[in-house]
């Protein structure tokens, strides 16, 4: 595998605005198309963080204020390099219309502000989806010499279908959700796709407005998935000092705008705390949007 040093973060705006002009991508046959991911990965040393930037983002996924980084924050930081990969002519999926599957982060230690950090990230597990092809993009974040956090997120080009791969789903139907007593409720308007591409970074059309949205394929603007998952994690860690894990599966979209039930559950170990499940819904039709956990680590 190859390393491709950058000079700092990319700018995930102008990686959309390059997907723009190189849409006819995703209008090649998937015999034109590359077949297989690039063998790379994609580095930036020294990274620093905006300190008006985390407290924007604190602020909007109401977390509190605080000099060390949300673990939904590191991954707006880090996943530019990831984004990066997926905007080289060899990489075989269209960067626009992404549609967010999955994440799992791995929060080691708390990372403080001021420290340069060090972001590596490269993709793989390339696999066919009864719905397109979807594929892990994984993103390391060092200091000193020291991984303290690691994020994968999982990804859909929906309508994309590569013929070298099986395009069954072999999860079967999934189970009648029957929702639980709601622990709080969410009430996101319709600009909350913008409010959190602003602090975030990530301009993709699909969370802007219903027109940029319906023009890759959305009925209306959705909101982030990243955005979701890192307003839960938040409302359940806060400043956590302990290491620990994260999870996050994205059933359906939260279309904009939009009002969330979510239920939040405390598991208790021998040692006391040991973590929590959550789960997101639609009230009104049932459909469940999302559901995770958050789990202590060894120290």
């Amino acid at each position: 595998m190859t390393d491709t040093q950058l000079n700092e973060i990319p700018a995930l705006g102008k990686l959309y605005v390059g997907a723009l002009g190189s849409a006819a991508k995703a209008r090649l046959s998937a015999a034109q198309a590359p077949q297989t991911l690039p063998a790379a990965r994609h580095r930036v040393t020294g990274a620093r963080v905006e300190l008006e930037r985390l407290a924007d983002f604190q602020r909007l996924v109401q977390h509190s204020a605080s000099d060390y980084l949300p673990s939904g924050f590191v991954h707006t930081f880090a996943f530019p390099v990831a984004m990066s990969l997926m905007s080289r002519d060899d990489f075989p999926l269209p960067l626009l219309g992404m549609v967010h599957l999955r994440n799992s982060v791995e929060h080691f230690r708390p990372i403080h502000y001021a420290e340069p950090l060090d972001v590596t990230a490269w993709a793989e597990n390339l696999a066919g989806h009864r719905a397109g092809t979807q594929v892990e993009l994984i993103a390391e974040v060092s200091a000193g010499g020291a991984v303290v956090w690691r994020g994968r997120s999982t990804y859909l080009a929906k309508g994309v279908f590569l013929p070298r791969f099986d395009r069954s789903d072999a999860r079967g139907p999934r189970p009648d959700f029957v929702p639980p007593p709601p622990t709080a409720l969410w009430r996101l308007g319709a600009d909350a796709g913008r409010n959190y591409a602003v602090v975030s970074g990530d301009f993709n059309p699909i969370h802007l407005s219903r027109l940029s949205a319906k023009a890759l394929g959305m009925k209306r603007s959705l909101a982030h998935g990243m955005y979701l998952a890192s307003r839960v994690v938040a409302d359940i860690v806060q400043n956590r000092q302990e290491p620990y894990e994260w999870s996050i599966d994205f059933d359906s979209p939260v279309f904009l705008p939009a009002a969330v039930s979510l239920s939040i559950s405390d598991t208790e170990g021998d040692d006391g705390y040991s973590g929590s499940t959550f789960v997101g819904w639609n009230q009104r039709s049932r459909r469940r949007h999302f559901a995770g956990a958050v789990k202590a680590l060894p120290a």
